[in-house]
């Protein structure tokens, strides 16, 4: 029996992992939860899975879970605090971090001083602290398990194969709702069209990265760190049809790709199993009814988040941070509908080029280079009002 820390329980990813562990005949038990402001759904795992601790987003929320739950045996903290107890949380021996946003850096580092290995499935917390996050798993002997479909795919891919033979690594994007859009045709798409990703069910603010193609720029910088890959032998490529996650091109020039139903599922299985194989109850793919496998370069000049994205990273310091944080200040005020679309590409370029650049950031550089980047940008749009 395996028991887990489940980090944005209420989330789209939390709750596919929950259904792995529901699945699971026992082998994976919950012990501990931490969830948002979705008090309801949350009782409602608590009932079912029954985790020794639960933190839960402020005070309000945790005095309604105390005053139903007083007479079970789980503890129910919140807020930060309890945050950073559920991510190191004892007996668990995996924490999985499907929170949001740069929230995700703390109780990662937090997990992995306590000695768990890692699901994860917040990118942000490699874009922006990959430099600090994966020295301490290594001298704590943490391992890592990817949690997105292309990382994990990479992952599979790489099983049984040495890193020097490693020519590229091919991540995929299906090219999101606007796909072949010109820059004009960019500019009058709305908030409904963004969100109604042809292939994914996700959660709204990777939906819109996913639009704006800023979603595989992301991926490209987590991978970069994940698989200690120089970002020239990392390619971006539209592959409309979802099937292939991500490839691997290797030395010898072959190429090994992992292929699947645009289904959440499996990878998060791969990583609580740590790379065992079993069975899901869904539908297996039928690659004679897909027949056909597309691909096509990224338009960079119209999608320009993943040019950013190549830009950050090459830059290095605390860049991949300005590009994170403007593009969760942008789809923020694009899902509130304060901005168009095409602004997210704006507020991102302008916080690149306006807000100071720091060489080699420290934990505590990174969270006030977030800070300085919503700071500025609410400045620049309050100007331009």
């Amino acid at each position: 029996m395996r028991y887990i820390n489940l980090l944005g329980s209420t989330g789209s990813i939390g709750t596919q992992t929950l259904d792995i562990i529901r699945n699971s005949g026992g082998e994976l038990k919950v012990a501990a939860l931490a969830a948002g402001k979705n008090t309801s759904l949350l009782k409602d795992q608590i009932r079912e899975f029954k985790p020794m601790l639960v933190c839960t987003a402020d005070e309000l929320s945790l005095d309604a879970l105390r005053e139903e739950f007083e007479n079970e045996k789980t503890q129910i903290v919140y807020g930060k605090d309890g945050l950073l107890k559920a991510a190191a949380f004892e007996p668990a021996d995996m924490t999985v971090t499907a929170i949001v946003g740069m929230m995700g850096i703390l109780p990662t580092i937090k997990a992995i001083e306590a000695g768990k290995d890692i699901a994860l499935a917040n990118k942000e917390t490699l874009v922006t602290a990959g430099h600090i996050i994966m020295p301490l798993a290594k001298e704590k002997g943490i391992k890592i398990y990817p949690v997105d479909s292309e990382h994990s795919a990479i992952f599979q891919c790489l099983q049984g194969e040495e890193h020097k033979s490693i020519r590229k690594l091919l991540i995929t994007a299906s090219g999101g709702p606007f796909r072949g859009y010109s820059e004009e045709e960019l500019k009058k798409v709305n908030l409904e069209q963004a969100l109604n990703h042809p292939n994914w069910s996700m959660g709204k603010k990777i939906t819109i990265d996913s639009a704006t193609l800023t979603n595989k720029g992301l991926e490209v910088i987590e991978a970069h760190w994940l698989f200690d890959m120089p970002y020239d032998r990392i390619e971006a490529v539209i592959h409309p049809q979802s099937i292939i996650h991500s490839m691997v091109e290797f030395c010898d020039g072959a190429v090994k790709a992992q292929l699947g139903t645009p289904d959440m599922k499996l990878p998060i299985q791969y990583a609580l199993l740590r790379t065992e194989r079993q069975g899901i109850n869904e539908e297996p793919m039928d690659i004679v009814r897909i027949g056909r496998l597309d691909f096509y370069e990224p338009d960079t000049n119209v999608f320009k988040g993943l040019k950013f994205a190549y830009d950050a990273g090459n830059t290095g310091g605390n860049m991949p941070v300005i590009f994170n944080a403007a593009n969760e200040f942008a789809v923020a005020r694009f899902l509130n509908r304060e901005i168009t679309f095409t602004q997210i590409y704006e507020l991102i370029e302008r916080a690149m080029s306006g807000v100071k650049l720091v060489s080699a950031p420290d934990l505590e550089t990174v969270l006030e280079t977030e800070r300085k980047v919503y700071e500025y940008l609410s400045d620049y749009l309050g100007g331009t009002a």
